[in-house]
């Protein structure tokens, strides 16, 4: 399952970075889950076609995410904004104002710089 989790959130970053005729038969087996065979058939290809065409996709959408990080990236941006809602949920008083702490404050800006960066 974890493979198929990874598969799909590269190519949601970076498929349309491959050609269309890699986009079409990668989405049929990744997002469609058709075998080797039933992608061989519908694109007129041998099965061996597709199992390298999937291969070299998934090579090259690695190799995107080696180079540039927009997922790891995403992430960490993601985690931080995680952190912050619960550092002002946590301060947050009866009459909606929120009070932190100068450490919490302090933490916030860093987390603050660290996505603007």
């Amino acid at each position: 399952m974890e493979k198929i989790v990874e598969q799909g959130l590269l190519y949601d970053f970076y498929g349309p970075l491959l050609t269309e005729h890699q986009q079409e038969i990668y989405e049929a087996c990744i997002y469609e889950d058709l075998s080797l065979a039933e992608a061989a058939e519908r694109f007129e290809i041998s099965r061996q076609g597709v199992h390298d065409l999937v291969k070299r996709c998934d090579k090259i959408l690695k190799g995107y995410e080696e180079k540039l990080g927009l997922i790891n990236r995403f992430n960490e941006t993601n985690t931080g904004l995680e952190e912050i809602k619960c550092l002002i949920e946590k301060n947050k008083a009866a009459d909606g104002s929120t009070r932190l702490t100068e450490k919490e404050s302090n933490r916030v800006l860093e987390i603050l710089n660290k996505i603007g960066e």
